[in-house]
């Protein structure tokens, strides 16, 4: 339970790892969550005690747009005090997107993407972290990969994002069972209970609204690794494949190889293997076809290459793996 923040995060001081337990940790995560407020002009509400996944998660969505990435998060259940916010998520009993209002709590509420985008099949009720990706979604993703939000890439990439990550959050929250028969919906993640983790125990001297507050700071730090990594591998795309739109970077988990390495190169390594295919540098191919290696790039990209040429057949099919 340690955080590290890096020299030069802000406003917030350069620590070294602070566990909870340790003197001082208390006020050092209000002296987080002052940091994080010190700017804001806007507000979101959410609800006070124990945070889930899907406010969390609607929250973060949230403070990826420009209107709102200064916003302060205000977590209670007082009415009046919802009445100021800006926005409110995931409670106050009340769905209204022209009154930027998303709470699914209600006994009346019963929507899903499909009701609210009759376009789109998914049928799973919404939580909040839904609620604010079908409204905002378009804006996130067009305002992290910097797409045009009507754009065929984004549109595929907003669909992704729902089938196997967000829905999955939606019905964790509303305690749907993924299995009855034939699954309902992916599970690629198990978030909601990782964040669920990340509430304060029991007999814990620490708010859970400084977790709360802390943790969208920290989350700040990832975001900026992890979007460091998809644009390499963007790049890595675009320049070896030109700019047909053959390839897309996927967000996802899948156990099935859509195209898997050749049958002949599987289960063979190292020299033996770089003398069959005629690729140089080669390591490996794994005996099910759907990992390999190769001490280059140029290397690598050649296996795709001549695997994508080969294309689809009974001795190249696909692999679970």
């Amino acid at each position: 339970y340690g955080f590290h923040f890096p020299a030069g995060l802000g406003t917030l001081p350069t620590l070294g790892y602070i566990t909870r337990g340790a003197p001082g940790y208390r006020g050092y995560m209000q002296s987080a969550k002052r940091a994080c407020l010190e700017i804001s002009t806007m507000k979101i509400g959410t609800h006070s005690g124990s945070f889930h996944c899907d406010e969390v998660l609607a929250c973060y969505f949230l403070k990826q747009l420009p209107q709102y990435q200064d916003a302060e998060i205000v977590r209670t259940r007082d009415p009046v005090v919802l009445e100021q916010c800006d926005i409110v998520v995931d409670v106050g009993g009340v769905f209204d997107p022209k009154k930027h209002r998303y709470d699914h709590h209600q006994r009346s509420f019963v929507e899903t993407f499909n009701s609210l985008c009759p376009e789109k099949p998914w049928v799973t009720k919404l939580s909040s972290a839904g609620l604010v990706y079908v409204h905002f979604g378009r804006q996130v993703l067009s305002h992290l990969t910097h797409l045009q939000e009507d754009s065929r890439e984004l549109g595929i990439l907003y669909d992704k994002m729902y089938e196997n990550f967000v829905e999955e959050v939606d019905a964790v929250d509303n305690g749907i069972s993924q299995c009855d028969g034939e699954a309902r919906y992916t599970v690629t993640t198990s978030l909601s209970a990782r964040v669920g983790y990340l509430n304060p125990r029991w007999n814990s001297s620490l708010e859970a609204s400084d977790i709360f507050s802390s943790n969208l700071c920290l989350s700040a730090v990832a975001k900026k690794t992890i979007k460091n990594i998809i644009m390499m591998k963007m790049a890595l795309i675009r320049t070896s494949l030109g700019k047909e739109e053959q390839v897309f970077p996927l967000l996802y988990r899948i156990s099935t190889s859509e195209l898997s390495l050749l049958e002949e190169w599987r289960g063979v390594r190292d020299d033996a293997l770089s003398e069959l295919s005629g690729i140089s540098s080669c390591i490996f191919v794994h005996s099910s076809g759907f990992i390999g290696g190769n001490k280059t790039k140029e290397g690598a990209l050649e296996m795709a290459r001549r695997t994508l040429q080969a294309g689809p057949n009974p001795g190249n099919a696909s692999n679970g793996c």
